[in-house]
């Protein structure tokens, strides 16, 4: 029995994904300046090469916003061969990077960058929204509250059938049966009506065109891995499972290379469709990413005209519940602010302004990490602590010992310098550094700028304590890091 259950679980919630991905689809086509075929054909390929490539059961890749402006220059400027081929060669990027571990990069991202990068989806997703909520007829306002109701009150009678589904049939036969005139998913392009088929792009294969499409198949590369590592890991928390980050990074670049073969503008992994197939609808396996690719062709190119009759705010009302669902409310309650501590937030904070305001998660989680690394580094820069006696030899002697604790990196060993008591110290001075750890070319420096400031003063130095590898950079690098 449960096998069966499985099955028609995971199909509805394909079924559910495939009907919000048409209308994002064509409006990324829109966005890419390409015909809506080719975003359509795209989703396609890369949901059905993605469920057996990629290392995320139940993940769902199709064309994104993010791709879409990475390559729109492409399009505007050398036409639609040239965009293909850019996919193609974004596919390889991928590959290489996948099988070079970039995957094993994602655990440098820290918790608060993550937690920014689900609240500006959220935010993207319900702002993209917007522009189907102005100048339309009044019915749609309703419609979208019915929708919302639907999907919320559904869930506490019945599980058996996804909501968003429910919604979308509910509000669909209630226009078509009133005669509403409401705008449609046919108004935002038309729908293929023919099978996508292998070609090869029509571009000379020569130096010049390596040179026109390379910058932006590099800058598709990393935003598309960006995103489907980042989504995969947000999976992984939601399911309580673990995902194969690797096969993922090439399995992207797999379906990119198939779906430039096939016509299609690239993609990578869709976290508001993930969420809709996972937290919604419950999906868990790969045959709802299979499935979500096979029934978005058969309804665009079997079901087409129907398809078109769909009105837009059932799909807005999914859209919504998605967004809701996808914010980290629990991040932003004032307990929980009053406890993190303001580093966290500030970082958190920033990688949501940047995601909004730039309309691009990529940037947005790159100047999210910056910010985190660059907080981390004053917090730690005043960890490393210097303690100074004045010591008397077995032979009567004074000399001045420097115990040196916390770890030596380039912001906290530019303060060490600042620490020693050059005029007042007598000729002989010890510097202890057995309670800290070298751990970069910025400290050696600043151990050699210090020894070099006592020398011209007539008093002698000696460093002791260095642990092995400490010792060994130390050894290597001392008196090699000035031209002087």
């Amino acid at each position: 029995m449960r096998r069966p259950a499985v099955l028609r679980r995971e199909v509805v919630a394909g079924l559910v994904v495939a009907l919000a991905l048409i209308p994002e689809a064509i409006s990324f086509s829109i966005i890419a300046g390409v015909d809506p075929r080719v975003g359509l054909f795209a989703s396609f390929t890369m949901a059905v090469s993605i469920a057996f490539l990629g290392g995320r059961p139940a993940m769902i890749s199709a064309a994104t916003g993010a791709v879409a402006l990475v390559i729109a220059p492409v399009m505007r400027d050398h036409g639609l061969e040239y965009l293909l081929a850019t996919v193609v060669l974004g596919g390889l990027i991928q590959v290489a990077l996948g099988l070079a571990g970039v995957a094993r990069m994602m655990r440098f991202i820290p918790r608060s960058v993550m937690v920014g990068f689900v609240n500006a989806l959220a935010i993207l997703i319900f702002l993209a929204q917007l522009p189907y909520l102005v100048d339309v007829p009044f019915l749609v306002y309703p419609m979208v509250a019915v929708g919302i109701l639907v999907m919320v009150w559904l869930p506490r009678i019945t599980t058996a059938v996804p909501g968003p589904l429910v919604a979308i049939v509910v509000l669909t036969g209630a226009a078509l049966l009133a005669g509403w005139e409401l705008p449609d998913v046919g108004d935002e392009g038309d729908l293929p009506d023919t099978l996508p088929f292998l070609l090869l792009p029509d571009v000379p294969l020569t130096l010049e065109t390596l040179q026109i499409i390379a910058p932006y198949a590099l800058a598709m590369a990393l935003v598309g891995l960006l995103e489907s590592l980042l989504t995969a890991k947000l999976v992984d928390d939601i399911t309580d499972t673990h995902s194969d980050k690797t096969r993922e990074a090439w399995g992207q670049g797999g379906a990119n290379i198939i779906t430039g073969f096939f016509g299609g503008m690239g993609g990578c992994a869709m976290i508001g469709q993930t969420m809709i197939n996972v937290k919604v609808s419950g999906a868990r396996t790969r045959i709802s990413t299979f499935s979500a690719g096979v029934l978005l062709l058969v309804l665009v190119v079997g079901f087409g005209d129907v398809v078109a009759r769909i009105p837009m705010a059932a799909l807005v009302a999914v859209m919504i519940m998605v967004a809701v669902g996808t914010f980290d409310w629990h991040s932003v309650a004032p307990a929980t602010l009053r406890r993190m501590p303001r580093s966290e937030t500030t970082v958190m904070v920033s990688t949501v302004v940047v995601v909004v305001a730039t309309h691009n998660l990529a940037i947005g989680v790159a100047v999210g990490v910056l910010v985190a690394m660059t907080l981390f580094a004053r917090r730690v820069a005043h960890l490393a602590t210097t303690h100074r006696e004045l010591v008397e030899d077995a032979d009567g002697e004074v000399h001045a010992r420097y115990t040196v604790t916390g770890e030596l990196f380039f912001a906290s060993s530019n303060d060490l310098y600042t620490q020693f008591e050059y005029a007042e110290d007598p000729e002989r001075v010890v510097i202890d550094l057995s309670a800290s750890h070298v751990w970069d070319a910025s400290t050696v420096a600043s151990l050699d700028a210090i020894v070099t400031k006592y020398e011209r003063k007539g008093k002698s130095v000696e460093i002791r304590g260095l642990d092995e590898h400490s010792t060994h950079m130390h050894d290597r690098l001392t008196g090699q890091l000035s031209g002087h």
